[in-house]
């Protein structure tokens, strides 16, 4: 259910992606000294995204330096890291976990079940150092998991549980700005699930596992009826973006936000479409 927060890469300036790049570098290289290779595997470009949002509002020291690791052996990477690193790695093994485990309940896929028994451990880790936070969010990840169940058909209701999750891991402290990333964080999140929900619900129909489009993806006009659904999450989104006082890596958020996040939606849609003008031939 991640992977969708991106940048748009052929839309951003080299600076810029070589700052992201070091971010991203830097939520690697935490996840492998805090939780080994097994926690380095979960790295998403979401919580990279989130480092930049939350760094970017409070300005925490950010360390610098640079790196070699398996994917680049030869040359060493540019690096940083800050606090809001270290709480993106706990916050990325911990939803890994739960996901692995809702993956093997779902679908039985044998690989997850092997790789949530990799990270049991490691995700108690993260559930003690932020044991509010996480209460709130396996309460929403089981509501998810109820209502997925009983194949609820209220878009609105499911993507909203996820919307809470996103809203509790954007709600990094409890201040004047916890308001605004609260609710930038649940619309995000509602954008998140129903853009995996969008982009499964061919494989899903195949193999006959839930998704909130079942009845809908055979519809006319159901490819653009999803596009509007996930332009007003976005558009709830960067309002909130918006009322931060966010200068540092604004440019970079707001490529992530205003053009990133539609690559998947794009490269899915045209593959479809794709599909369709062969089937029709």
């Amino acid at each position: 259910m991640f992977g969708y927060v991106v940048m748009n890469r052929p839309e951003i300036k080299f600076k810029d992606y070589d700052l992201y790049r070091s971010f991203y570098c830097g939520l690697c290289r935490e996840l492998r000294e805090r939780y080994g290779i097994s926690g380095q595997i979960t790295l998403t470009y979401d919580m990279t995204f989130v480092i930049l949002l939350l760094s970017g509002l409070y300005e925490p020291p950010t360390k610098k330096g640079t790196s070699r690791c398996i994917v680049h052996p030869v040359r060493k990477q540019p690096v940083r890291k800050n606090e809001v690193t270290e709480y993106a790695a706990d916050m990325n093994v911990f939803l890994a976990y739960y996901k692995c485990v809702d993956d093997w309940k779902d679908e039985k896929k044998l690989s997850r079940l092997a790789y949530s028994r990799l990270l049991k451990n490691k995700d108690k880790k993260a559930e003690t150092l932020w044991r509010k936070k996480t209460a709130v969010i396996i309460k929403h990840l089981n509501e998810i998991s109820a209502m997925e169940k009983a194949g609820e058909t209220d878009i609105d209701k499911i993507s909203g549980c996820f919307g809470k999750i996103m809203e509790e891991i954007l709600a990094w402290r409890e201040d004047e700005w916890e308001p605004a990333l609260r609710r930038m964080g649940f619309y995000l999140g509602k954008f998140i699930y129903l853009m995996d929900a969008y982009d499964d619900v061919e494989e899903d129909l195949e193999k006959g596992n839930y998704n909130p489009f079942a009845q809908d993806y055979i519809m006319e006009g159901f490819q653009e009826r999803v596009r509007q659904i996930l332009i007003m999450m976005m558009a709830e989104t960067c309002r909130e973006f918006e009322k931060l006082p966010i200068i540092k890596y604004a440019d970079i958020l707001r490529n992530i936000l205003y053009s990133g996040v539609w690559c998947r939606f794009e490269a899915v849609s045209e593959q479809r479409k794709k599909k369709q003008e062969k089937e029709h031939v």
